[in-house]
């Protein structure tokens, strides 16, 4: 990992650092505040070691999954004993069918986002971010074997197949949750700058120096990483599934899977370590309730409008109170610690809309896949665009598109970001929804085209290549790029100290209620629905974009003063008051 010296004009070389270049550095003036460029920091070593961690649990994790809809729809080839469908076949194993295919990996995206609020619960509360993991990485370790077993050939022709296979998902998703939590937190946490400075630049350029950009890239380049295992695991698996059998595609994902460990321990002393603090989840819920009680009405405007108003934090700051509660063991700055954590917790409850439509390509655009010309391409490749064009547009965006909008003076919020991302997804889904009508009217069994069969009884196909399927996948990336890192970078910037992890898993957790909504429209997935299935999917994005901005305009106004709050004094557990460091 490194500092990217895009902001730097005379060099966008990467470079790392071990500490925040901020000791000596002055404070930026009001006036410096609004004049001067912001540039990021440096990055440490510490995350770049982190980041490979999480790309070997990602080529794990993706290389998997990315093969689960065809081991659940399809059938076993015909001579087929590993589900191999080989050059012209296609790869099958359990033959349940696309209902099937899209309830269970729905279920198991669901489960996997659920997951993570226990992992964030423990690591605060009891064994700290780093040891978590670890334990994360055992459980996934024997979801991997189970996953493994299920795939053997004398197994997979037996119906305890699909047994194996639901364990390993139950065990898997528990580890990934757990791990999930707590690797993204603790990756931004290697960088221990919390205060705007100013410097000069090579060039005699003063620029300040920006924490929140530092931890924006840091999620940047993390995601990029992430997209750089996904990528690899998910071609190689693809091609193991076809050519070798799923077996193949479940064992290698497991051994390098085995690095992780290997990582963790060997830069178990580098690490930035924050220790569990017990639970402040119970002391951030007594302070909601004591500061939103007398504000409730039968009347839900009168409650909005008095649970929204500007003094209903300032009136339970402990500097304020004469009287203050026994437990109210924290100062002022606590206190707006936890507002501004809530406050990125409501932004996130419009999360789940969006990933209704990021979500169609972990099974319905696979399936879509299958029903066109591939040329012997496997039907599950092109997922893999998505990752690419991520590893491809990921430096692009840091090292021009953001710089160049900054330059001109055009800030591109967080917040802007994210209603950016979900006008590409509802472009990703109108492209989908006519790819599909085109499907149908193209395809000898019309819009019956998953099941079509020819006179020598293989799949009859639309003539349409396989690869016009790219924009929807491109167009995927882009809201990636604008959604969900943001969202990592608002949960981790946007939490205090010592809830961090549980932020993070409020975050991950939106997309356990997306899957769980996605459930409800799985009778959709399935001929002759799909372009209904597509169409709805635009419809949700297009408005929720809408109203999502609507809603988070006037929070987009304070986000520089939301990301500069002082961090002091911290709730006192066993008798001890915490301190940020």
């Amino acid at each position: 990992m490194a500092d990217i010296e895009a902001e730097d004009e005379k060099s966008s070389r990467i470079t790392v650092s071990d500490q925040p270049d901020s000791e000596g550095q002055s404070s930026p003036t009001e006036q410096e505040r609004a004049t001067l460029r912001r540039v990021s920091d440096a990055i440490p070593w510490n995350a770049f070691l982190i980041a490979l961690v999480e790309l070997a649990e990602r080529f794990s994790f993706y290389g998997c999954s990315v093969v689960f809809t065809n081991f659940i729809q399809q059938p076993l080839p015909p001579g087929s004993t590993t589900g191999a469908g080989f050059a012209k076949g296609q790869s099958g194993a359990l033959g349940l069918g696309q209902r099937a295919s899209t309830g269970l990996t729905t279920f198991y995206q669901f489960w996997c986002y659920v997951t993570p609020i226990l992992g964030a619960y423990i690591a605060d509360a009891h064994l700290g971010r780093y040891n978590t993991i670890c334990v994360a990485v055992v459980i996934t370790l024997i979801g991997h074997i189970l996953l493994v077993i299920s795939a053997v050939p004398s197994v997979i022709q037996e119906s305890g197949a699909i047994g194996a296979f639901s364990v390993a998902l139950i065990v898997m998703g528990l580890g990934t949750g757990m791990f999930k939590s707590n690797i993204s937190p603790l990756i931004a946490e290697q960088y221990r700058g919390t205060k705007l400075f100013v410097k000069t630049t090579r060039r005699g350029e003063r620029v300040i120096v920006d924490p929140a950009l530092t931890v924006a890239r840091i999620y940047m380049y993390f995601y990029m990483l992430i997209n750089v295992g996904s990528l690899t695991g998910k071609i190689g698996m693809t091609y193991s599934e076809k050519y070798v059998g799923f077996w193949l595609a479940f064992t290698l994902p497991t051994i390098i899977f085995l690095l992780c460990p290997l990582l963790l321990w060997a830069g178990r002393s580098r690490y930035t370590h924050t220790p569990p603090t017990g639970s402040v989840l119970t002391t951030a819920i007594r302070l909601w309730r004591f500061a939103t009680r007398h504000r409730w009405s039968i009347n839900p405007f009168r409650s909005w409008r008095q649970l929204t108003a500007p003094d209903v934090w300032e009136n339970v700051k402990p500097s304020r109170m004469a009287d203050k509660p026994k437990w109210m063991t924290f100062d002022d700055e606590w206190v707006d610690q936890v507002e501004r954590g809530l406050k990125a917790c409501a932004v996130f409850c419009w999360f789940p809309l969006y990933w209704l439509s990021y979500n169609q390509l972990n099974n319905n655009l696979t399936s879509q896949g299958a029903t066109m010309t591939t040329h012997g391409v496997p039907n599950d490749i092109l997922s893999n665009l998505d990752p690419l064009a991520l590893i491809i547009f990921i430096p692009i965006c840091d090292q021009f598109i953001y710089p160049g909008l900054r330059r001109v003076g055009i800030n591109f919020s967080a917040l802007k970001k994210i209603t950016a991302g979900f006008a590409a997804g509802t472009m990703a889904m109108i492209w989908a929804a006519v790819l599909q009508h085109n499907i149908y009217k193209t395809n000898p069994c019309g819009d019956r085209a998953a099941t079509c069969k020819n006179a020598s009884h293989n799949a009859a196909v639309s003539p349409l290549n396989v690869w016009i399927q790219a924009g929807s996948y491109i167009l995927i990336a882009f809201s990636e790029i604008f959604a969900s890192i943001t969202g990592l970078e608002y949960a981790f910037t946007k939490a205090p100290r010592n809830m961090r992890s549980l932020v993070m898993a409020a975050f991950l957790f939106t997309s356990a209620i997306a899957a769980a909504i996605g459930e409800a429209f799985v009778s959709l997935s399935a001929d002759p629905l799909l372009v209904w299935n597509y169409g709805t999917m635009a419809v949700i994005s297009a408005v929720s974009g809408v109203l999502f901005w609507i809603s988070v305009r006037g929070l987009d106004k304070q986000e520089d003063a939301l990301n500069n709050l002082p961090a002091k004094t911290e709730p006192a557990q066993n008798g001890h008051s915490l301190r940020e460091k």
